[in-house]
């Protein structure tokens, strides 16, 4: 069992997204609170899992694999609820740049590792801001109603955090895309 949970730490995140998108779409109430909860649940499986994996020496190439996947469809199902609730152009802005740095950074990822240029392209401390910045901000605008403790403006913090996510996005995906470039053209003389 210990050897799995990691992988099932990473399968729960994928479970929860259909749970989210289908609390979000009820009417019950305080549907949106729960679904920051949901959020932070899943987020919280995301820290867990590759902390156990590599605290207990448990990383596998399918954890590998889904890992990324598992973040990646709970970040885009987010934004497009999000999206479906409030098309301010900051909000389609921001989605759009976070979903194209995904699939850009995603799959030069996977065209480095073709050219045995994995550790290029690998994550480091700029990605790691985006994703904290990211996932704080779809935590706050999923949950939307002010911060029960202190009253905080959740749906603002989040709104502006987003921001600061998306620019961190594309700078990291310009650092990335900048040294594999520079690596390719390091092999192609070689």
């Amino acid at each position: 069992m210990k050897a799995q949970l990691p992988n099932i730490l990473t399968w729960t995140r994928i479970i929860l997204i259909p749970v989210l998108v289908l609390v979000f779409l009820s009417d019950i109430q305080y549907s949106r609170p729960i679904c920051g909860a949901i959020f932070f649940i899943a987020g919280f499986t995301d820290w867990l899992d590759g902390n156990l994996a590599r605290r207990w020496e448990l990383t596998s190439n399918f954890g590998a694999f889904l890992d990324p996947v598992a973040d990646k469809l709970l970040v885009i199902t987010s934004l497009i609820l999000i999206l479906s609730y409030d098309s301010t152009l900051l909000i389609v802005l921001c989605t759009l740049i976070i979903i194209g740095r995904e699939v850009t950074v995603s799959a030069l990822r996977e065209w480095m590792a073709s050219q045995g240029l994995r550790d290029v392209v690998k994550v480091n401390w700029l990605g790691k801001l985006k994703t904290i910045f990211q996932m704080g901000s779809l935590f706050a605008l999923l949950y939307r109603d002010p911060f029960i403790l202190f009253k905080l403006p959740t749906y603002a913090i989040g709104y502006y955090c987003l921001a600061i996510a998306a620019l961190i996005a594309l700078i990291s995906m310009v650092v990335y895309l900048r040294a594999a470039f520079a690596a390719v053209k390091d092999k192609s003389k070689a």
